[in-house]
């Protein structure tokens, strides 16, 4: 799977700075924090076979990668919502 481009992670960096909740604060710099943007998507990357290998059957053959990608993102924020 290949990363996202540097104007994506760029985006997801500037968005999500953006977006920071009221009252929440990061103690990193930008560039640490775009290092992490660029790590989580490398990340992503090397760890999307074993992702899709984890879903059981009908769902591994059955659900798109953007369907797929979806369920990891609702499943993921969720766990942060609850506090998992």
């Amino acid at each position: 799977m290949a990363v996202l481009s540097d104007t994506d992670r760029a985006t997801v960096w500037a968005e999500f700075m953006r977006t920071f909740p009221p009252g929440e604060t990061c103690t990193i710099v930008k560039a640490d924090l775009r290092a992490a943007v660029n790590a989580v998507d490398q990340w992503v990357s090397d760890n999307a076979s074993a992702f899709n290998t984890a879903l059981p059957l009908p769902a591994r053959t059955s659900l798109t990668a953007s369907q797929k990608a979806r369920l990891l993102e609702w499943v993921v924020s969720r766990r942060y919502l609850v506090g998992v």
